[in-house]
């Protein structure tokens, strides 16, 4: 964003500012530069994002932390350290609770993390692009980092009988389980993702064999059941270029657990099952994890063919040199299956499963093997531990805790549809050759992990519950059950993974449009959970202002709809840094968001319930005209998203939405045929858009308007598009190609001399998700080749030169440190998405 009103000049040729190399293909290419095979796997796709498994990242950057806030800024903000500190104090050692943004605990950049495993709502493993099982949301919304080194595949080759070749998939040498074989070398295995499915090709040093193992999960637009299953699929395809056929074992082994401190509370125990219905088996090893809150049954299975033999080891010990584990395998490719179950741990010990598929690969053959794992955590409480809550996929399966064998089985036999939608859906995009380059089809759908870990949940609405807040429609608010939430639930995702704030509402603004465009009936949901208008009058201090206030005020949506360390849905407004009473942008990106989502759903009855609530939010919002000209003013404090930037009087980013607010209000007075509202808002739109005109645009073009423009439904223009146009070519004049080489996507704040802001603790930053929020309104206004450049400078920094795959923070500057990993915001790629779709037809 360009802080200062300064406008649109000829434009950069972006041609003559491009390296003399390709920056990019150079950037995408670093990847895979240790990469020493020729085989490139079987059914690999060419478009997504590939890193050869010896790849090491050469920039290691440092969160954000209080030492890199500048002399200046230390001195503006002591009342809020000293506050937050004795706020930390007390919610970390007095209340044994973990704060909802822990500023003296932030993540360390691990650049490990791949696709996560898992549908909507259900919790989430998390593997990394070596292999590894590294991020755990099991308890939802709550994230633990630990890699449990025991969770592995391991292959098996034999030849006449005798065992020729066994090694774990994984280039770890880790100190324990010394008696298995470690250490692969990574430059002869590549991942490749394209979200919701990632691919692991391993070519096997001297073996003549290649090992493809493609990993799906059941993330399906505009699937509303099998989207919610907390299951994933490993197919292993499995070349062998030899001419001797050879006898084929895959060996997956789990830990009972997730690496918590639990898994040593004892009580966990696992069991052998067989599964036979539909002409279809499975067999696999259940492992029952017990702790007092939250129990959970993981699941390892495989599928049963003529062809193949499925064997397990129902417990063993990972810990020490797990030697027997291993000569059990290597001696005949098969496992024990003893039959019956393990006991119940003892506290301080734990305990692991083992799962094989032998089969044979004749020569210069291909064959197949095909796992599923699977969790089965029906019912959750949050941390509060008051409600009792279901999951989505309980309406399909079951409450009891039990159907881990039938969600493997139904896994198993659905699994090959599920890719076939999938590619359906992808083709038309991934076949876009000539206009769309690699890089944004990447972002594009790897983006979208988020949707899945974002600690999200997606529960069924309890009988009693009363979305209206005891505010019904008749009285101005909203049905105590709408339709759309009771058969599709509530969907809740957080601000990040260190922001602990469900469904925060300034974030969801930008990628919200990941779900009206995939999952609409859950966008519509969110809706309806944000437009509850009650009042939580209940006061508490707020630690920017140091004053107390209430909760929540009336006729305000909240900021977020809570922490799920505490109780969502019934306790909103984790966040208390400020109070968002008073916040400009939150009403208005209500507005605009029901008028998007009516326009895309064409859903008559969501735009007749959120109608009276747009009303009521519109007129709280009046009070900010404190001079009565029709445009709202800020009030001298970060009172928006940037919440670390003030803003004093009329604003280009709040006034702008507020003005487009207006044109909402008036296109739909006109739909529920209000002609009286129609003319009222009017009114204030032609006033506002003068006042607007005469005291932000200086002839040449105020280029902070673009945020505006990302809020829109695409059709509504609620600026002249010449001044759009002259504005956004500052932006990228300034914002993008000034900076860092025109590498880096657009900074929020550049100086008209080309030198960053540094006026605020957010101003020098890069915030992706606003930056593909740019780029799609660029795209809009007819600018793509600059959208294009623009959006590729955050990809190609965060996928390919950061190491932060399925972890895009929320902002990183120029050099050195980052801030808030695995954030919402970057969902707004799907912005782009629209914009693409629109022009199209335009």
């Amino acid at each position: 964003i360009h802080t200062q009103c300064r406008g649109g000049s000829k434009g950069s040729d972006i041609s003559e500012n491009r390296n003399p190399e390709d920056w990019g293909e150079k950037s995408t290419a670093d990847l895979m530069s240790r990469y020493v095979s020729k085989e490139m796997g079987y059914g690999v796709p060419k478009e997504g994002w590939r890193i050869c498994l010896a790849h090491e990242f050469k920039e290691k950057r440092k969160p954000f932390q209080a030492k890199d806030v500048s002399l200046s800024n230390v001195l503006e903000h002591v009342g809020l350290g000293i506050r937050y500190l004795k706020w930390w104090y007390k919610k970390t050692q007095v209340e044994k609770k973990a704060p909802f943004i822990d500023m003296f605990g932030a993540q360390p950049l691990r650049q490990i993390y791949g696709a996560p495993l898992g549908g909507i709502g259900g919790g989430t493993i998390t593997r990394g692009w070596r292999g590894e099982f590294c991020r755990w949301q099991l308890n939802p919304g709550m994230y633990h980092y630990k890699t449990v080194t025991a969770n592995q595949f391991t292959v098996c080759l034999r030849r006449g009988g005798q065992t020729v070749y066994q090694q774990v998939l994984s280039v770890e040498r880790p100190p324990t389980l010394q008696g298995w074989n470690w250490g692969y070398c990574g430059e002869y295995a590549f991942y490749h993702a394209l979200y919701p499915r990632a691919w692991t090709v391993y070519h096997l040093p001297g073996q003549n064999v290649t090992l493809t193992c493609r990993q799906i999960s059941p993330v399906i637009p505009h699937d509303y059941q099998d989207s919610s299953l907390p299951v994933a699929v490993f197919v292993w395809d499995i070349e062998n270029k030899n001419d001797y056929a050879l006898d084929v074992s895959i060996m997956f082994t789990m830990v009972n657990g997730s690496g918590h401190k639990d898994d040593k509370c004892g009580g966990h125990w696992n069991e052998p099952f067989h599964l036979e219905k539909e002409g279809e088996a499975v067999s696999g090893v259940l492992l029952h994890h017990c702790p007092t809150v939250n129990p959970y049954t993981l699941c390892i299975a495989a599928r049963e063919q003529p062809d193949r033999e499925v064997s397990h080891q129902t417990a063993f010990s990972p810990k020490g040199t797990c030697s027997s584990l291993w000569s059990d395998l290597i001696t005949d490719g098969r496992l024990d299956s003893p039959t019956g179950s393990s006991p119940p741990t003892s506290k301080g010990e734990k305990v692991a499963a083992a799962l094989a598929v032998s089969c044979s690969v004749p020569a210069q053959s291909r064959n197949t093997q095909e796992f599923c794992l699977a969790w089965d955590m029906p019912k959750i409480t949050f941390g509060s531990r008051e409600r009792e809550h279901l999951r989505r996929y309980t309406r399909y399966f079951g409450t009891k805790g039990d159907v881990s064998p039938s969600l493997s089985h139904y896994t198993l036999s659905h699994y090959s549809q599920w890719e076939k939608r999938i590619d359906e859906w992808q083709r038309p995009i991934l076949q876009d050759r000539y206009s769309l380059p690699s890089w944004y089809k990447s972002a594009l759908f790897n983006e979208l992990y988020f949707v899945v870990d974002g600690g999200t949940v997606w529960t069924e609405l309890p009988e009693d519950a009363d979305v209206s807040g005891g505010v019904r429609s008749e009285d101005g608010g909203l049905p105590a059950q709408p339709a759309v939430v009771k058969e599709y639930g509530r969907f809740a995702y957080l601000e990040g993974q260190e922001y602990r704030m469900y469904n925060t509402y300034d974030v969801h603004f930008y990628a919200s449009f990941a779900l009206i465009m995939l999952w609409p009936k859950l966008a519509l949901s969110v809706q309806y959970d944000i437009g509850e208008l009650s009042t939580e009058p209940t006061e508490r201090l707020h630690l920017m202002s140091g004053r107390y206030s209430p909760v929540k005020a009336k006729n305000v949506v909240p900021h977020d709809v809570g922490d799920p360390d505490d109780e969502p849905w019934q306790r909103v407004n984790a966040y208390l840094i400020h109070d968002t009473a008073d916040w400009k942008d939150l009403n208005l990106k209500f507005v605009l968001q029901v008028y998007r989502d009516y326009h895309l759903t064409q859903d008559s009855q969501y735009l007749r319930d959120m109608w009276p609530i747009c009303q009521a939010v519109m007129e709280s919002e009046l009070k900010f005209d404190l001079d009565g000209d029709g445009l709202i003013e800020n009030s001298g404090y970060a009172d928006q998203t940037y919440d670390g930037w003030t803003v004093t009087g009329p604003s280009a980013y709040c006034g702008g939405l507020w003005l487009a607010s207006l044109c909402a209000m008036c296109m739909m007075a006109r739909l529920v045929d209000n002609e009286e509202k129609y003319r009222w808002y009017r009114d204030i739109l032609d006033r506002g858009s003068a006042a607007f005109d005469k005291l932000l645009w200086n002839g040449e073009g105020d280029v902070r308007s673009f945020v505006v423009s990302t809020s829109l439904p695409l059709s509504l223009q609620a600026f002249p598009k010449e001044k759009i146009q002259s504005a956004l070519k500052s932006v990228f004049d300034l914002n993008v190609m000034s900076f860092a080489g025109g590498q880096m996507g657009a900074v929020n704040g550049m100086r008209p001399e080309g030198v960053p802001d540094r006026s605020s603790v957010q101003s020098d930053e890069v915030w992706i998700g606003v930056v593909y929020g740019l780029a799609a309104t660029m795209i809009h206004e007819g600018m793509r080749e600059e959208g294009m450049r623009t959006a590729e400078g955050c990809y190609r920094t965060v996928w390919e030169r950061l190491g932060m795959a399925f972890q895009t923070p929320e902002a990183y500057c120029e050099k050195g440190i980052y801030r808030s990993l695995a954030y919402m915001r970057p969902l707004s790629v799907w912005a782009m998405q629209l914009a693409l779709d629109t022009s199209k037809k335009d």
